[in-house]
């Protein structure tokens, strides 16, 4: 094994490299996009194609043949890939950062994930739906999870549940369960939806299987930093708080979606002349304002997001705890990035008149995919407005997710 990683360690290629390859795939993308959403599912091709650029090795720990990079690389790298198809650039984004959970993972699991194949890939659902019974070494686990994004191309699963008390007067213990593919079935008729359709976010039935203690993921370990995994993988990157990592992997795509929206505005603008008002949308003056509103907070949005993993970074590159008011903010501003995107281009929808409305229009996709994108629990800032509040006010917060 150690021969094998010391030869996918001399081929690391650059960040710029990274995103260039992103770039480059953008046509790709975008030509493949309608059978994408028409098979609920990134095709297979593009799969082995994410593989061959490395981009699954972004976040991925060195020592198991990964690039161990900072986040905004994975994260310029999700954001091109969304611009040619908004559900390949989610699904990168789910699948893409759970090596870096997997990292958390007691080294243990690591192995089991690793040791055979680097390349390995694992998705995930935390909804906390599963029935947990403690036994002997470990627990039994049963349920069915939804939105198990790129799950068919993944060879093990990560499933949220919570673990009833240990005794009288403690509390639950919320839990991520790391479970091989043989343990689980996936419904691949699960999963019908109006935007977002090709992300392939398939349901996993569980029956009652056994997995032990070392794959767990407790969410306070990855909430007070404090990760088993850290005792083998103590680079900074890992020192992260979880739940910041994950949380920008479900708005990033957005990024992508409303630039193509954008360029898609664009295009219709310049031939469309209604045929009821005889105004060129190129010449109407409520129309570029929307454009140029949109244009202009992407990039705010962006700069802003690229900002807080900067000072993220810095934190852990010094060895320094994040203040708690920084977590709770920065996972406010995450939170509020698709709903804002999906008003924005929203906004450019109503100018557009019956061109928009077609399915075959080039604006469509992308404003399902963002309002679809809305409905992610981690999307919603009503789900952090009172965390926020409480940071600045001095309180404690209470949502451990941050």
């Amino acid at each position: 094994m150690s021969a094998s990683l010391s030869v996918e360690r001399a081929f690391v290629p650059s960040p710029q490299d990274l995103v260039a390859r992103a770039r480059a795939m953008i046509p790709t993308l975008r030509q493949r996009a309608a059978r994408c959403v028409a098979g609920r599912d990134v095709p297979a091709e593009t799969i082995a194609e994410l593989h061959d650029a490395g981009f699954f090795r972004i976040l991925q720990p060195r020592r198991w043949g990964g690039y161990e990079m900072h986040p905004n690389v994975f994260y310029d790298v999700q954001k091109a890939l969304a611009e040619g198809c908004m559900s390949t650039g989610w699904m990168f984004g789910v699948v893409g950062c759970h090596p870096y959970e997997i990292a958390l993972f007691h080294e243990e699991a690591q192995a089991e994930v690793w040791g055979e194949d680097t390349a390995t890939l694992v998705s995930s659902s935390y909804q906390p739906v599963g029935r947990v019974t403690r036994v002997e070494g470990g627990f039994r686990l049963s349920g069915r999870w939804g939105f198990s994004t790129g799950s068919v191309h993944c060879q093990w699963v990560v499933l949220g549940a919570m673990v009833p008390p240990a005794g009288p007067g403690e509390p639950p213990d919320m839990r991520a369960f790391l479970l091989p593919r043989e343990d689980y079935a996936i419904d691949t008729d699960s999963w019908h939806v109006f935007g977002l359709q090709g992300t392939g976010s398939h349901d996993i039935i569980v029956d009652d299987v056994f997995v032990p203690e070392h794959r767990t993921h407790r969410a306070v370990d990855g909430f007070l930093c404090a990760n088993p995994g850290q005792e083998t993988n103590p680079g900074p990157l890992y020192t992260l708080p979880w739940a910041q990592v994950f949380m920008r992997s479900v708005s990033t795509a957005a990024f992508g979606g409303a630039r193509a929206a954008i360029a898609a505005a664009l295009e219709i603008a310049e031939s469309r002349v209604s045929t009821n008002t005889g105004k060129a949308s190129k010449n109407d003056p409520f129309l570029h304002a929307a454009i140029a509103r949109a244009h202009a907070e992407v990039t705010e949005m962006e700069q802003t997001l690229r900002l807080t993993f900067e000072d993220l970074m810095g934190h852990a590159d010094r060895g320094e705890p994040i203040p708690m008011i920084k977590r709770t903010h920065y996972a406010y501003n995450s939170s509020s990035v698709v709903r804002r995107l999906a008003d924005l281009v929203d906004d450019m929808v109503k100018l557009l008149g019956g061109r928009a409305i077609y399915m075959t229009s080039p604006i469509i996709q992308p404003w399902l995919d963002l309002n679809a994108g809305r409905a992610h629990v981690a999307n919603d800032p009503a789900n952090r407005t009172q965390d926020l509040i409480g940071g600045l006010t001095g309180q404690d917060p209470t949502f451990t997710f941050l």
